[in-house]
């Protein structure tokens, strides 16, 4: 059993965020300002308004003003902790800025310097980096998507205040960026969208085998209300299936082709070169993955739910499929991290039902596929698996706090792990 001493800690579960750690992390991104917690989805207009402010000042000004307006939307009683004085200096700051930046404004309102400024954006920035896509930093480009979408938004509420329709052209425009923003989303090593097979590290043949493995979805049975995506995988239908977060599926998958890949590399004899995931690296990685739950089931004298289909063609997508939920369920434990046998607990039920599902088993009271005891549905498995665990966790560390008490009156997480034993 791999478990260790330790007292509880606090940060409790939360949602998982993709972030993008390529490009310039050094810059400071909010000048001054420090955003509130509550007013967090102002701070991407606040980060393009210093992104621009060089090139025009009065789009920047624009910005943040728009920014001001709805945090003020988003609390308007300034309740929030910190809300009051950071929206004081933001308008202290509007205020600064307002008379310079309208003496420099080229276009004779604001809704036309905005429209004429996400032209001038879409063409200098965007377009040319499409244009040398060989050579260009992937890393750039999602970030000009992301700042082009978060100028429209203040281009149209803009427009919106001096009832003025925006230009036809601008809205094909945006159109475009809107359907690459949703392809080129945040990513930490690997870019896994459709365009972006051409990178360099997209192009090692291991790293094409483990991506190939996992586009193998072939008789998966889907929700019926799925709604199919280009290059879906097998990590998108245990999302479908168990209710995982969507941010903890992208960087799982990145993980687990990442793992397949390094010990693919690694084998000797080389496997040859075509996009086909070697067998002796899918088996050394699952041996690895699967060493303490093979413990907890020996130890308990259990049969282990890793159960694989006679069909041989089916076995590597059930080995994956066994990685990926595992993985998964990792990804979102958090401090339950601490409890390693209860991970295995939950792991062992859930592959039990993800075999079922496989199985074509039926539920009895609805007819239906057998789902997931706790439903399945968005997020499900952090708010009703991850969060009632780490709550009995959060009480016994509250109760040691409180009442000072002796350890045999409450307990860590060791006490706690010692119920999946």
């Amino acid at each position: 059993m791999s478990s260790s001493r330790r007292g509880p800690e606090q940060p409790g579960p939360r949602r998982i965020l993709r972030t993008q750690t390529a490009g310039n992390l050094g810059e400071s991104i909010f000048d001054s300002e420090v955003v509130p917690s509550s007013l967090n989805e102002i701070a991407p207009i606040l980060r393009v308004a210093n992104e621009v402010e060089s090139i025009n000042p009065r789009v920047a000004y624009l910005c943040r003003f728009y920014a001001f307006e709805k945090a003020h939307r988003l609390d308007p009683t300034s309740s929030g902790r910190g809300v009051r004085q950071f929206k004081t200096a933001l308008l202290q700051r509007l205020e600064r800025e307002n008379d310079p930046t309208l003496k420099g404004r080229v276009k004779q309102s604001d809704a036309r310097e905005m429209q004429s400024f996400y032209q001038h954006y879409y063409r200098k920035y965007i377009q040319a980096l499409q244009n040398a896509a060989d050579k260009a930093d992937r890393a750039q480009l999602t970030k000009a998507y992301q700042t082009a979408a978060v100028l429209f938004e203040v281009l149209k509420a803009v427009n919106l205040t001096q009832s003025l329709d925006v230009d036809q052209e601008i809205l094909e425009t945006h159109n475009k960026v809107e359907e690459k923003t949703k392809i080129y989303v945040p990513y930490n090593i690997l870019p896994l969208d459709p365009d972006s097979a051409n990178q360099a590290i997209m192009q090692y043949p291991e790293i094409r085998a483990a991506v190939y493995a996992l586009r193998n979805t072939r008789g998966l049975p889907w929700p019926k209300d799925h709604k199919k995506k280009p290059d879906e995988d097998l990590l998108d239908w245990l999302q479908a299936m168990f209710g995982f977060q969507k941010d903890n599926v992208s960087n799982q998958r990145e993980h687990l082709i990442l793992l397949l890949a390094n010990v693919h590399i690694r084998q000797f004899p080389r496997p040859d070169q075509q996009p086909k995931l070697d067998e002796r690296a899918l088996n050394e990685v699952m041996k690895k993955l699967f060493k303490n739950y093979k413990k907890w089931c020996k130890y308990l004298n259990r049969k282990s739910s890793l159960w694989l289909p006679t069909i041989q063609q089916e076995v590597q997508q059930r080995k994956l499929l066994y990685m990926g939920l595992y993985l998964l369920i990792w990804g979102e434990a958090a401090n339950l991290r601490f409890m390693p046998e209860c991970l295995c607990y939950i792991y062992h039920h859930m592959a039990f039902e993800l075999y079922g599902m496989l199985a074509g088993n039926v539920s009895p009271m609805t007819g239906e596929n057998i789902k997931p005891a706790y439903g399945g549905d968005e997020e499900a498995f952090l708010r009703k698996v991850v969060t009632p665990i780490y709550l009995v966790i959060k009480q016994e560390a509250e109760r040691s706090k409180a009442e000072k008490s002796k350890h045999s009156h409450w307990r860590n997480y060791d006490d706690l792990n010692e119920y999946f034993w």
